[in-house]
């Protein structure tokens, strides 16, 4: 297992895109599987109204009694949301309709952005320390999104490989800028996946050299490759690692999950060493 754990301190990692369609919630659920399998105990929280990452791990609505809902407005603290999922050391703090309501509830109140900071900070009272906390965030930039970049370390950029990938890029980035300037000073950009990479596809190496030439080492050099077994593993409430492991996009995210894990130990490596 990780040695983040010894730290008492989950990382806090904001899996986000202004864009949808780009694998952002598939990614925050097989990478958390992923994770899970290779020892950490990673508690993904769904703050999407659709609440799909709570359905892709097997949580069916009617075992979603407290909600990331009742959390945000108040009305329950998170240890009493989150419930075990089908897969050993991975938890969820699931979603409803109820959160599309929320930045109307929460207009005037004090601390609307610190919300999900706040209640975070209920996790060290747990006996069972996370090592990874991955927010699921919503396709749009609104005051879930923001409460989810507030309480980060940290953004994981799902980036989809095609044409118009890199002008809603430059949109996130400017988006964490502004975050930095105005709600988190500390907030990083922990790094960008690229997603339904296409081989046979000149676009999709186009797309990643471009990305590359872009960021750099923030690129993931794992790339999730577009796979019929990660689209058809929802409809079944399952992971694709538990749904077909041996598939390629099952493969991919167990890589994503060592290199994921790889990056933050050098992280510690270089903060212990300055």
């Amino acid at each position: 297992m990780s040695d983040i754990s010894s730290l008492g301190k989950p990382r806090v990692l904001a899996v986000a895109n202004q864009k949808g369609g780009v694998g952002k919630t598939t990614t925050a659920i097989n990478l958390g599987t992923a994770l899970a399998a290779i020892g950490e105990h990673v508690l993904i929280v769904d703050i999407d109204p659709q609440g799909n990452a709570s359905t892709g791990v097997g949580v069916p609505k009617a075992a979603r009694a407290i909600t990331m809902y009742d959390v945000i407005v108040g009305e329950a603290p998170l240890a009493e949301a989150i419930v075990k999922t089908p897969v050993p050391g991975l938890e969820l703090a699931p979603a409803d309709a109820d959160l599309s309501g929320v930045e109307i509830e929460l207009a005037t109140a004090q601390r609307r952005s610190y919300r999900l900071r706040d209640a975070l900070r209920g996790l060290e009272s747990l006996d069972r320390p996370f090592t990874y906390v991955l927010v699921d965030c919503p396709p749009s930039l609104n005051l879930l999104t923001l409460n989810a970049m507030a309480a980060a370390d940290a953004v994981l950029t799902p980036l989809q490989c095609e044409f118009f990938a890199l002008e809603g890029l430059s949109q996130l980035m400017r988006t964490i800028e502004l975050v930095r300037g105005s709600l988190n000073p500390s907030l990083e950009i922990q790094g960008v996946v690229l997603t339904m990479y296409d081989r046979r596809n000149s676009l999709s190496e186009q797309v990643a050299q471009d990305v590359r030439a872009y960021l750099g080492d923030k690129v993931y050099d794992t790339v999730i490759p577009r796979n019929v077994r990660v689209s058809e593993a929802p409809s079944f409430g399952k992971p694709v690692l538990i749904y077909d492991l041996k598939c390629a996009g099952s493969q991919a995210y167990i890589r994503l999950a060592r290199e994921l894990v790889g990056r933050e130990r050098a992280r510690r490596d270089r903060q212990s060493a300055a």
